[in-house]
């Protein structure tokens, strides 16, 4: 199984990398990994004109959707900051979820085509509020929208999301066995889906 991992803090050395270590070091034995940090891309975050045109893609914007493209499984992780994911994150996923690669909308109705189809994906959360607190006060906003509103979106399915909290005054320490186990379970148990409808779409994307 091919996975992708991407570790979404801007900083080296922090807690989410940690989180990830833990994950990759479950996986089963055979598996094919890749792992990127976004804090070593090199890429503008902003999509400058929309989905007007296209803005070309800098080398290591193409690099991540190689491996998105070839990818079975891939795996987020990342701190929430004001209710979001930090901004060098966003601004990959802005540049590189684009239509007529990781979806297609149709011409002549409001639906759309899922191109990832045949993937799964994981997103590991850190955050400062309890995710009891996150669910009552704000309806699990950052979830709903890393689910419904992005991956399941692009087709990808099972989509499994593990908040993490609250990770300061000493909760990280506290938690640090429950959460190991709650993560190497994820990494112990990907499946897809529908394996059977993976296609894949990049170089169509690049080409048309």
């Amino acid at each position: 199984m091919n996975i992708l991992l991407i570790d979404g803090h801007p900083d080296e050395g922090r807690y989410v990398s940690h989180l990830l270590d833990i994950y990759e070091n479950a996986l089963p034995a055979g598996s094919e990994i890749e792992r990127v940090a976004v804090r070593d891309l090199e890429f503008t975050p902003i999509l400058r004109h929309g989905y007007r045109k296209r803005t070309d893609w800098e080398p290591d914007i193409l690099m991540i959707a190689q491996k998105l493209d070839a990818c079975d499984h891939v795996v987020f992780a990342f701190p929430m900051w004001w209710g979001a994911e930090p901004a060098e994150l966003k601004g990959l996923l802005d540049r590189l979820f684009l239509p007529g690669f990781t979806f297609a909308y149709h011409e002549n109705d409001t639906w759309w085509d899922k191109n990832m189809v045949g993937r799964s994906a994981d997103v590991i959360i850190t955050m400062d509020t309890p995710p009891w607190y996150h669910r009552l006060a704000h309806g699990n906003a950052i979830i709903h929208r890393w689910k419904k509103q992005m991956l399941e979106f692009c087709g990808m399915k099972p989509v499994r999301i593990l908040p993490l909290g609250q990770v300061k005054f000493g909760g990280a320490e506290k938690h640090a066995h429950k959460w190991q186990a709650r993560i190497e379970k994820l990494a112990r148990t990907i499946r897809q889906a529908r394996p059977e409808k993976k296609e894949l779409r990049l170089d169509r994307f690049l080409n048309r």
